[in-house]
């Protein structure tokens, strides 16, 4: 996403808001399965991100259908429904326009399970040993025990 430049970077409160906004109608079209497309009825779908463009014409919906299976046929069939799903997102909102809705896979699912592996791994789990035996040892509480003698 391109950042907001009168901000200085990051997406506008307006953006947020519509963004969650969009995110709630899509979600509950979606949970309703008012949607008559196959692939999309035989799963269920998540939407955890809604990123607005700055002029909230566009919105990039991040989904994931629950399991992480067949993502390709889902976002395929997603587009597909686009138009329908807009119309719906349209009656539940209260905007002048409603935005473009585009379909990209959540990759957050992936980034959150490479974090947790990272921070399970056998280097950081060391290094946190390491550093909390080092607060907990008795030679770190002598440089307070001397400042407290000295006074």
């Amino acid at each position: 996403m391109k950042p907001d430049t009168r901000t200085g970077g990051g997406p506008s409160q307006r953006m947020l808001r519509v963004g969650e906004l969009v995110r709630h109608a899509l979600a509950d079209v979606l949970q309703r399965g008012s949607v008559t497309d196959p692939v999309l009825a035989a799963h269920i779908i998540t939407v955890p991100e809604v990123r607005m463009s700055p002029d909230l014409k566009i919105a990039t919906c991040y989904v994931m259908p629950l399991g992480g299976k067949d993502i390709t046929p889902v976002i395929k069939a997603l587009a597909a429904n686009a138009r329908y799903l807009r119309l719906e997102v349209g009656r539940r909102m209260e905007l002048k326009s409603v935005p473009e809705l585009r379909f990209r896979e959540d990759t957050s699912f992936d980034e959150g399970a490479r974090m947790d592996a990272l921070l399970r791994s056998p280097k950081v789990v060391r290094d946190l040993d390491d550093t909390s035996s080092d607060d907990t040892s008795p030679d770190a509480n002598t440089d307070t025990d001397k400042e407290t003698d000295a006074e």
